[in-house]
């Protein structure tokens, strides 16, 4: 877009100078002048610049926070905890007896890689809510500047019309007027 259009547009507007303008209004008057749209899928265009370690810090906590998770990782517990201390223990054979030190290992690994990898999902969500606010804040700043637009164009036919009929007027007065 060229630069003239793109101040004007501006200042008339947004009554802003070019300079001042943000990344999202300078997108939002150029789809202007283009006459393209500016509404996007925030959830799309989170996913195209997601990273594999962001997808599948995604997966992992869509896993890890589930009913399903939760109740294989208790009956996985539970069955290392009668394994070792009753069936096992009965043969003298318990690998991990009573107070279970190897599951706490496990446990406490499983924990140090989980929770980071939750948070890195949970940033990752916090980056796509901010795009979609800025993707909401460039369609609604559109929508408002297109019924700025619509209003000019309405008061300006108004004003039009309103002249022609005071011109209309002033002939018939003309005319009317007594010699």
């Amino acid at each position: 877009m060229a630069q003239r259009p793109l101040a004007d547009f501006a200042l008339r507007l947004l009554r802003k100078p070019a300079h001042a303008l943000d990344a999202e209004e300078r997108r939002v008057l150029d789809s202007i002048d283009s006459g393209t749209i500016v509404s996007r899928d925030a959830g799309d265009e989170a996913d195209a610049r997601a990273s594999l370690g962001d997808r599948l810090a995604d997966r992992v906590a869509a896993i890890g926070g589930s009913w399903g998770f939760i109740i294989t990782f208790t009956v996985v517990l539970l069955g290392w905890m009668l394994l070792n201390s009753d069936v096992l223990a009965h043969f003298d054979a318990a690998f991990d007896p009573y107070p279970y030190i190897f599951l706490n290992l496990m446990l406490s690994t499983l924990a140090a890689i989980q929770a980071p990898v939750i948070m890195m999902s949970q940033n990752r969500q916090a980056s796509k809510d901010r795009l979609a606010a800025s993707l909401d804040y460039e369609t609604n700043l559109r929508a408002e500047l297109d019924i700025l637009r619509l209003h000019e164009k309405l008061d300006t036919l108004v004003l039009d019309r309103l002249a022609a009929l005071e011109a209309k007027i002033d002939g018939l007065a003309i005319r009317a007027a007594p010699l």
